[in-house]
């Protein structure tokens, strides 16, 4: 924990909390050499401020400062276990392979040797008081270092899903750009046709048919306004790279009935009802719903737990609105939400909107407006 610390201060906070515990210890118990044994303390403490910058040397020569006074008032002060244990624990936390066991060893064997300077033998009461002192902090350190490894890697992977996932979504926005620029590629195509075959019938009757040149011209003025309309979303979108033209459109909402025909034939069941004409409507969004529905009913068959739809398409003079309905089986998408970014970005191109949401009753529901601008004539 930092407690919102410097990092220069969270690493003294443990070692001179140990050594203020130490001090207290020593001076409440007043015994012979305290004066050498605080000195002893609180070098140790010092040694082990150190221990995130330099864990094995640090913590090697702090524990083996600390193992004779240890050993020799082990009855009367237990502050330097504590310390000894800060350096076990940091070792067995902070040091990795083999050279993590060469302070344990050091201090196995220093503590074994502060026993027989005091010319007394070791019993069973003995090896278990000293494995008591190294052991479980440094069972404890590796504990810690595994789960800080284990944190560690589960951040990486996680890193990488982002990424991942990220890089999907572009992938599938620059995909769905590319068929958005190609279909509005072929309107343009298709409206720039139809222009140049009304001026050449207008120039043929400009002279023996003045009022049926003036229509043509007209045409001529109105597709040349579509085909502007249409230019200025393409612009908004990545070009199509293989320059495919196309002489006229072949999807739209007026073959909204056969679309949904081949979903009956594949077995899902679909309620369609239309209100208005969908015969007139600009190009652009003629072709984007016709996806949009596609795309709805296309998850509905993945994913439709009864394999029933409904879908509402009603033109109004300003917007068309589409609306989709069937029972989620707790998958709203076909693609992780890759078929949801492919309208969003669709209706994006036109100021349109997108909704949708899973009601109480377990159904998602699926709404897009595309405004009609510019309106059909």
């Amino acid at each position: 924990m930092g407690w919102g610390l410097p990092p220069a201060l969270r690493e003294a906070a443990v070692p001179v909390t140990l050594g203020v515990v130490a001090t207290a210890e020593l001076l409440a118990l007043d015994l012979p050499g305290t004066g050498a044994a605080l000195a002893i303390d609180w070098i140790a403490c010092a040694l082990l401020v150190l221990r995130r910058r330099f864990p094995l040397s640090a913590c090697t020569l702090a524990g083996l400062v600390l193992i004779t006074p240890v050993v020799g008032r082990v009855d009367d002060a237990a502050a330097p276990i504590l310390i000894l244990a800060l350096a076990t624990f940091t070792v067995a936390r902070r040091v990795s392979g083999l050279r993590a066991l060469m302070p344990i060893v050091l201090f196995l064997a220093a503590l074994f040797w502060g026993y027989l300077r005091l010319d007394r033998p070791l019993d069973v009461a003995d090896l278990v008081f000293v494995s008591a002192v190294v052991l479980p902090p440094y069972a404890f350190g590796l504990l810690m270092r595994s789960l800080d490894e284990r944190n560690v890697r589960l951040a990486e992977q996680a890193e990488l899903l982002v990424r991942h996932q990220e890089m999907v979504r572009r992938e599938a926005i620059a995909a769905e750009r590319t068929r958005i620029a190609r279909e509005l590629h072929d309107i343009i195509a298709h409206s720039v046709s139809a222009m140049v075959v009304q001026a050449a019938a207008a120039r043929d009757l400009v002279r023996r048919d003045a009022d049926g040149a003036e229509a043509a011209i007209d045409e001529v003025t109105t597709a040349g306004r579509e085909a502007l309309g249409e230019t200025g979303r393409l612009l908004r979108l990545i070009r199509d790279t293989d320059d495919e033209l196309g002489l006229a459109p072949e999807l739209g909402l007026d073959r909204l009935h056969d679309l949904v025909d081949r979903f009956r034939r594949s077995g899902l069941q679909v309620d369609l009802t239309v209100e208005g004409r969908l015969d007139t409507l600009p190009s652009g969004v003629d072709i984007s719903g016709y996806r949009i529905v596609q795309e709805a009913l296309t998850n509905a068959l993945r994913y439709a737990t009864d394999h029933m739809a409904s879908v509402r398409v009603t033109r109004s003079p300003t917007v068309l609105l589409i609306g989709i309905e069937n029972r989620a089986s707790g998958v709203a998408d076909s693609a992780g939400g890759l078929g949801l970014l492919g309208m969003a970005e669709r209706i994006a191109v036109f100021g349109g909107r997108l909704t949708h949401s899973l009601t109480d009753d377990g159904r998602f529901v699926l709404t897009a407006s595309l405004p009609l601008v510019p309106e059909a004539r």
